[in-house]
């Protein structure tokens, strides 16, 4: 069964709710982030995040973990590069490509970030019992991957 068979008209609303929920949280961590004295944005720190799990990887890999386009990531980059959280240093094998590091106060930003985000969901999620949040997971990682495969 189709989509639009299934759901009638709700896919509007659905869509429109997944895009409010992403700017509500965005806006939230953004003001989080900046009272709690980091200078990074959301976006920032999704690759300031992939980097505190992995440091040392290229910009290419950055892209196909946070699935954002070579332009963005080199935005983003240039701008945590210029606020000093992350560093590029040439490959030593390949020169053409870029390893990108976290600097000192990237490294030192990890704790207080990651407090900030976890408190950021723990209200963004308060009421929503555990059963409710991993079955709204599994729909969304579904989704996701149903277009990842047409998108990549």
């Amino acid at each position: 069964m189709e989509y639009s068979e299934k759901r009638g008209d709700v896919g509007l609303v659905f869509s429109i709710m997944i895009g409010k929920v992403s700017m509500a949280i965005n806006r939230k961590l953004y003001r989080d982030f900046k009272s709690a004295g980091l200078e990074f944005t959301p976006e920032q720190w999704t690759v300031l995040y992939c980097l505190w799990g992995k440091d040392g990887v290229t910009q290419q890999e950055l892209c196909n973990k946070t699935f954002k386009d070579k332009p963005s990531m080199t935005r983003l980059i240039d701008n945590l590069e210029k606020q000093n959280y992350v560093v590029r240093i040439a490959d030593a094998t390949d020169r053409r490509t870029n390893i990108i590091h976290l600097t000192r106060l990237g490294k030192n930003s990890r704790d207080l970030a990651n407090e900030v985000v976890l408190k950021a969901m723990n209200e963004a999620f308060d009421g929503v019992s555990g059963t409710d949040y991993e079955l709204a997971r599994r729909v969304l990682d579904i989704v996701f991957e149903n277009l990842k495969v047409s998108l990549v």
